[in-house]
């Protein structure tokens, strides 16, 4: 077996193994309920930490792409804000009388503020942290802007925006928007010429020019890719919180990038996959859930997830030698 797969085995292996560690733990600590059962163990719980990590993982699958080539997303969260304002505008405001318009209209205003990253990105040769960075500050403006910095309410009625609200919050179409998100990033990973680009980019992006590989192309569709699926997690944002938040995702980029990092993606570039993601997500959200049944302060919660971030690239480098 080639050596680069042993390596891939060995990081989804290790991920895996944080995951049933993590799992183990918290089962062992979880509160009981007057019955005698343990709360973490729940089938409401349990379904409540799929819920809870679908919107971060689904801008987590896109990240992962993202941070293949050798890039950063740190936009995502803003992307996010404008999404779930521009769905509580459209349904709100009149600007249509069909659901499905208010979506495409805030999934496709989302893809275009990532594709306009990866177009800066890929044109101008400004690093990706530069020009997201940049974006992350003007797209939250823009979000403010439109919504005159106030939240929109969706409510809880039978007009258009509560019917929305009643259909996309249920925990079924949240958990399986991320689970059919997950297939098809896996899918185009690693059945598709798009994916094996996505790779080479990161690997050895002069290698790849040198290759005839469209570099600029794959970097802009990643980038789009960012923004449009963030933006499908704002439209779940909105139905789940009932109102378009200008002030949403913040840090969302940051939960984002520690899932695929945890999950084994190097942060370079050119090494990662879906699967580990996947895995990273749920280490984070089993560790939310088991941190919060046992009442764990808030501020020693962020404490402890920045010490698992530190100790995830600590394994990455000794994993590569660095």
């Amino acid at each position: 077996m080639p050596p680069d797969r042993v390596r891939a085995g060995l990081r989804r292996a290790q991920s895996l193994a944080a995951l049933v560690g993590i799992l183990l733990l918290a089962i062992v600590i979880s509160p009981t309920a007057s019955d005698g059962s343990r709360i973490f163990l729940e089938a409401g719980n349990l379904t409540d930490i799929l819920r809870q990590v679908s919107l971060i993982g689904i801008i987590s699958l896109a990240m992962t792409f993202v941070i293949l080539t050798g890039g950063i997303d740190l936009s995502v969260g803003s992307i996010l804000a404008l999404s779930t304002a521009l769905t509580a505008m459209f349904l709100t405001r009149g600007y249509t009388t069909h659901i499905a318009v208010a979506i495409l209209a805030a999934v496709a205003a989302a893809a275009l503020a990532g594709a306009l990253n990866g177009v800066v990105i890929a044109r101008t040769g400004i690093q990706p942290f530069i020009v997201t960075l940049a974006s992350m500050i003007g797209v939250r403006g823009l979000a403010k802007w439109l919504t005159n910095n106030q939240n929109i309410d969706i409510g809880f009625g039978k007009d258009l925006a509560a019917e929305f609200a009643a259909i996309f919050r249920e925990k079924a179409i949240v958990i399986g928007a991320y689970a059919a998100a997950a297939a098809l990033f896996w899918v185009v990973l690693a059945r598709t010429v798009f994916g094996r680009h996505v790779r080479a980019v990161g690997d050895n992006e002069k290698a790849a020019e040198y290759a005839g590989l469209p570099i600029r192309a794959t970097k802009i569709r990643v980038y789009a890719l960012s923004g449009l699926f963030t933006g499908v997690a704002g439209v779940l944002y909105a139905a789940e919180n009932h109102q378009g938040n200008p002030n949403a995702g913040v840090a969302y980029e940051l939960d984002a990038i520690a899932a695929v990092v945890i999950g084994g993606t190097r942060l370079s570039g050119g090494k990662g996959s879906i699967s580990g993601t996947i895995v990273g997500t749920l280490i984070m959200g089993v560790l939310t859930n088991m941190l919060r049944l046992n009442n764990v302060d808030s501020n020693v919660e962020m404490m402890i997830k920045a010490v698992i971030i530190v100790l995830a690239v600590a394994v990455q480098r000794e994993r590569n030698g660095n």
